[in-house]
């Protein structure tokens, strides 16, 4: 009797998505390239592919690896699998053939999915069966008959639905697993942080290996609106999705807000709604920000999330329309707890420096194959995100950096994030990394990496400023500048600054 009581407290993505195909289903579910599809009929294609895994001889927990751009059939898979049980491992295809090697490797999956574009590079470092999308695709969701036993395979709600793979920003990519009952509740986050209502759509633009995708598409269709595929970083079809749907969340990342800007200006069609806008506040130019907001009439989202985290744990709040932000600092997300700590895991006070830990219902369930990576970071039953906040008197949290970023001059830490924070604060200032390099005095030194859209700005000017705002010793001690299309960025937007800290490596080898 236990068991069945505990089961009955459990779900899974398939059966949320199901409940809204039967009680909408005419209600459009995906919109792509001017395609439309009813929930009714998702559910139907679904079902016939499930049927057809199975007669594969996929079985619940198996992986299947999937190497596409944006396009339903994504979706489908991973509706499918969740309706089997086993796990869909996203795969990056800008990855380098070493890095997709390594992650097929890791999963080990039983078959892939495959673009025909993606077919030859995936042929190069794989020989997993494949299906093709296309022809073998449509027949698999037309011909099978649906298996009675979909929805009832999963043995609890613990079980792996996707595995998302971290950016390796300084090694090979990780697998994020992450679990049906993760992937609920990270819906439920977003609806109740983000106050969104049930048929709000999403434009799925960004790459869907990705969690800014993955996460609110498989959130939008338990909920039941509608979700627009963009296959990639397109301005003017964005734009476009704004007139036609009332979107609820709309992602903005670093690197392509000021392009979308000028899409916007040149275009400024009517917008049906937007309840908010963008992401990641801290490595936008503050004055996009307000522009943004403005074109958008939409409050910025003001957060800190990650793959293994999904929204939480710092995403609580906004950025007000039209408002450039003074102050980034950060309200902590609901459904969760937190703690900042030093390296021996003891609380700091307010105001010192700490790494974040977390523990919620949204947390993954740990690096696939990586057992000592995850005894580290879970240790003491809170899971280690590896950035450092302080906390503030009011209870927010500022972001400080990365804790295996930091740069020692000196003696002192000096946390790159600070000194770029102030570079992104000057208007003529669209992107800022810092990195360091050694330095025969001081151990290390900070170099930032600038693109200024101003070609009257000079480094003087700058370093002026960060003088004023800056303690002597967090300074940079150089300022380049570079073109703005010229920063190497991870899928998420982020800029690499290993990337640009091995550049002066090389250029002090030579």
């Amino acid at each position: 009797m236990r068991d069945e009581v505990m089961a009955a407290g459990q779900t899974s993505v398939y059966g949320l998505f199901r409940t809204c195909a039967r009680r909408q289903p005419s209600y459009t579910a995906i919109d792509y390239d001017g395609l439309t599809v009813s929930y009714g009929d998702l559910l139907n294609r679904v079902d016939r592919i499930a049927s057809a895994l199975l007669g594969k001889g996929i079985n619940p927990g198996d992986r299947i690896a999937i190497l596409s751009h944006n396009c339903p059939e994504y979706v489908e898979l991973q509706l499918a699998a969740a309706a089997i049980g086993a796990i869909v491992a996203c795969l990056n295809w800008r990855l380098a053939p070493a890095e997709l090697k390594h992650c097929i490797e890791l999963v080990e999956p039983v078959m892939a999915v495959v673009e025909p574009e993606l077919h030859a590079s995936f042929a190069v470092v794989s020989q997993l069966p494949v299906i093709e999308i296309g022809p073998e695709w449509s027949r698999m969701s037309t011909s099978t008959a649906p298996d009675p036993r979909l929805g009832t395979m999963l043995e609890s709600d613990e079980q792996g639905l996707t595995i998302l793979f971290t950016s390796g920003t300084t090694g090979l990519p990780k697998g994020a697993l992450i679990s049906h009952r993760a992937h609920v509740a990270r819906a439920m986050v977003f609806a109740a942080e983000l106050m969104l209502a049930p048929l709000d759509a999403f434009v799925a633009w960004a790459p869907m290996f990705h969690m800014a995708s993955t996460d609110h598409m498989l959130a939008t269709l338990m909920r039941g609106g509608t979700v627009v595929i963009i296959n990639g970083f397109q301005p003017e079809a964005i734009n476009m999705a704004l007139a036609s749907r009332k979107i609820g969340w709309l992602v903005m990342m670093p690197g392509v807000i000021d392009a979308f800007i000028e899409t916007r200006k040149a275009h400024p069609g009517p917008i049906k709604g937007i309840r908010i806008c963008g992401a990641m506040a801290d490595l936008v130019p503050r004055h996009q920000i307000a522009e943004l907001t403005r074109l958008l009439d939409a409050p910025y989202l003001n957060s800190f999330g990650a793959t293994e985290t999904g929204l939480p744990p710092a995403s609580g709040s906004v950025i007000e329309v039209g408002v450039t932000p003074t102050d980034l600092a950060k309200r902590i997300s609901s459904f969760c707890e937190i703690g900042l700590v030093d390296p021996q895991d003891n609380d700091v006070p307010d105001g010192e420096p700490g790494e974040m830990v977390i523990r919620g219902p949204t947390l993954f369930s740990g690096y696939w194959n990586a057992p000592e990576a995850n005894a580290v970071d879970f240790r003491g039953g809170m899971f280690h995100m590896g950035d450092t906040f302080r906390r503030l008197p009011d209870g927010r949290v500022d972001f400080v950096d990365r804790v295996k970023y930091m740069i020692k001059s000196g003696g002192e830490n000096v946390y790159p994030a600070e000194i770029e924070r102030v570079l992104l604060a000057h208007p003529a200032v669209s992107e800022a990394a810092v990195v360091k390099v050694s330095d025969p005095k001081w151990g290390e030194r900070p170099v930032a990496f600038v693109a200024c859209n101003d070609a009257n700005i000079f480094a003087d000017e700058l370093m002026r400023l960060c003088g004023e705002r800056l303690a002597g010793y967090k300074r940079p001690r150089e300022i380049r500048f570079i073109a703005f299309e010229d920063f190497p960025r991870s899928t998420s937007g982020k800029v690499q600054r290993h990337v640009l800290e091995d550049r002066l490596k090389d250029e002090g080898a030579a």
